[in-house]
C-alpha cells in the first residue's frame, strides 16, 4: 500500500523556498560563504556539493538534500587548517578576505582532483572567482604552494608538513 508522506512544517516548507547559500547563512548560521552578487557572477558563495564547485547563491536548496555539502567552515581537519588556509596566510593570497572562502573551496576541489596543477589549470578552476584586491598571482602562488604540501604530506604517510 502506497505511504503517505506527512505534510513538512512552514518552517520546513520555507526552508525549501530558499537558495542552498540562503540555508547555510540564515538557518544553520554558517556564515563563511558569501553572498555577494546573487547572481551567479562572482563566486563569492561557492561551496563543495558532492565534490563539484557549486555555486550556492543559485542551487535551490532542495536540489542538496541528500548530498555532501563542504564549506569553508569544513575545509579545516582534526589537526588543523586545510593547507591551502596556511598558504593563503603565508602567501598574502587574503586582502579583504571577501572573496576567499569561494576560491578555497574551488582550490579544493582542484587538488582533491589534481596532486600538480599547473598554473594554467589553476586559473581555469578560479575562473568563476572574482577578486577585486590581489591581483590574483599571490592567490595562484599560494594553490601551487598547497598542492607542494599536499603532495608531501601524501609522500609522508599523511603527516602534516610544517611550513616554516
Amino acid at each position: 500500500p502506497p505511504r503517505s508522506t506527512p505534510k513538512p512544517s512552514s518552517a520546513a516548507s520555507d526552508v525549501y523556498k530558499r537558495q542552498l547559500l540562503e540555508t547555510l547563512r540564515y538557518v544553520l548560521a554558517l556564515t563563511g560563504s558569501k553572498q555577494g552578487c546573487d547572481k551567479g557572477d562572482c563566486g563569492a558563495c561557492t561551496v563543495i556539493l558532492d565534490g563539484a564547485p557549486t555555486l550556492a547563491c543559485l542551487t535551490p536548496v532542495w536540489e542538496a538534500e541528500g548530498s555532501a555539502v563542504t564549506t569553508v567552515e569544513g575545509l579545516a581537519g582534526p589537526e588543523g587548517p586545510h593547507p591551502l588556509q596556511d598558504e593563503f596566510d603565508l602567501n598574502g593570497a587574503a586582502q579583504c578576505g571577501f572573496c576567499t572562502p569561494g576560491i578555497l573551496c574551488s582550490a579544493a576541489v582542484l587538488l582533491d582532483k589534481t596532486s600538480n596543477p599547473t598554473r594554467l589549470e589553476i586559473q581555469e578552476a578560479l575562473a568563476g572567482n572574482l577578486c577585486r584586491c590581489t591581483g590574483y598571482a599571490k592567490i595562484y602562488d599560494a594553490v601551487e604552494a598547497a598542492a607542494i604540501r599536499m603532495e608531501e604530506r601524501k609522500e609522508r604517510g599523511g603527516q602534516s608538513v610544517d611550513p616554516t
